[in-house]
């Protein structure tokens, strides 16, 4: 029998992350995800070096793609250094792939990493969310949204 997995994800050391996700799009599932990575990649994202704000998720032949992520070459690795921008497979059991592709194809929603982090055992994951891009309209209303929390928090605290 599986054992099931924690609400939140274990993440004890964040390397990367992508702010700007959270602002283009309105995300509505989460998912963990390993990445198969060369010794290289894995000694540099430990260095804290990497980028993913540009990057994206796909599908392709039942496999799910991390695309334009940069992690840089390893500054004391040798010949066999790694390529810094290229498709780095994402490990997740079919089930999960299979949602991701229905919701992809049929909604037309988009997988955006979130964030590159060490969990709790070591490992390398990838927090990937299934989002919606959103229109302008939207973001103004999450600025808007975001202004009155601070304005309130603000206020609270000169009231006290």
């Amino acid at each position: 029998m599986a054992r099931p997995k924690p609400k939140t994800f274990d993440k004890q050391k964040s390397v990367a992350e992508n702010r700007r996700a959270r602002y283009d799009y309105a995300i509505e599932d989460k998912f963990e995800a390993g990445i198969a990575l060369h010794g290289t990649e894995v000694k540099a994202l430990r260095a804290g070096q990497a980028t993913i704000a540009e990057s994206y998720a796909e599908v392709r032949d039942g496999q799910v793609w991390l695309i334009n992520a940069n992690i840089p070459e390893f500054s004391h690795g040798n010949r066999n250094n790694h390529e810094p921008r290229r498709p780095r497979k994402l490990l997740l059991h079919t089930r999960e792939i299979d949602k991701l592709f229905g919701a992809v194809e049929r909604k037309g929603m988009t997988l955006v990493p979130l964030s590159i982090y060490f969990n709790g055992q070591g490992r390398a994951k990838v927090e990937l969310a299934l989002a919606k891009g959103k229109q302008a309209h939207d973001k103004r209303q999450s600025i808007k949204e975001r202004d009155w929390k601070r304005d309130k928090a603000r206020l609270m605290r000169e009231s006290r």
